[in-house]
């Protein structure tokens, strides 16, 4: 094996070393978004999980549980889509913007 060869593997480990430690540190980063202007908020993780759902007593309407159900829906899509660009960026910061196919 040549010695740019075996330098190109210490780094490929050395940067999954890291995306590791990276992936480690956003499950305890969380998200939050809301819909319905605040009455539905979701907060999610960097491992693309709802850990919080908050439903003020307000927007509970047993007449209208579709509009509910759409505002949870939002609230928890929004979160989620925060959460993945928080990754992301973190992902970025660490492959100096380099696409790697695969890693999101």
């Amino acid at each position: 094996m040549s010695k740019g060869f075996g330098n190109i593997i210490r780094q490929a480990q050395q940067l999954q070393a890291k995306m590791l430690k990276v992936q480690e540190e956003m499950a305890n980063r969380t998200a939050e978004a809301s819909a319905g202007g605040g009455m539905v908020t979701a907060v999610a993780n960097g491992k693309q999980e709802i850990v919080a759902l908050k439903v003020e007593k307000e927007v509970v309407n047993p007449e209208d549980v579709e509009m509910l159900q759409d505002l949870i829906i939002a609230a928890v899509n929004a979160a989620l889509k925060k959460a993945q660009e928080m990754v992301a960026e973190e992902m970025k910061k660490l492959t100096g913007g380099l696409y790697i196919p695969g890693l999101m």
